[in-house]
């Protein structure tokens, strides 16, 4: 039954227009950047995605509940956009990026300190060091991390 409502949440995300699909980013900006960095989607497979938006009421420790539409037209949005890539192909564990094979190899220079840091926070944190990340630019030759 979970694949089946996956399966169809895929399909009417690909039916939305270009305006549609306009909006729902817009949406994604302002619902989860309110709270962290609006993660791009790409960086977790649909099936990361489609969990994480099934349980909004409990996201990572937070009721992020939104209504219907919003969870929808995000949800959507999210399922079309998603990694397909060497990113974005494997379920981390959690559903967390931070957890991901990827971002452990690409994070594996940054000590436990640096993590614990009141400036940084933990991993989950990308905009303490990228200062592109709510662009969506994590190019590692402009990381700055805070002291």
């Amino acid at each position: 039954m979970k694949k089946v409502l996956i399966s169809l949440a895929a399909v009417a995300a690909l039916a939305l227009s270009g305006q549609a699909q306009a909006a729902a980013n817009t949406k994604h900006q302002q619902e989860c950047g309110s709270c962290h960095v609006a993660y791009p989607p790409g960086l977790l497979p649909a099936a990361s995605w489609a969990r994480i938006m099934g349980s909004l009421n409990k996201h990572f420790g937070t009721d992020a509940s939104l209504d219907d539409a919003a969870t929808r037209d995000i949800g959507n949005w999210l399922q079309v956009n998603a990694g397909t890539d060497r990113r974005g192909h494997e379920d981390p564990p959690q559903d967390r990026i931070s957890k991901s094979k990827w971002f452990v190899r690409q994070h594996d220079e940054v000590s436990a300190s640096t993590w614990k840091r009141a400036s940084v926070g933990s991993p989950s944190n990308c905009s303490a060091c990228h200062a592109g990340a709510a662009k969506g630019d994590f190019n590692e030759h402009a990381v700055r991390i805070p002291k």
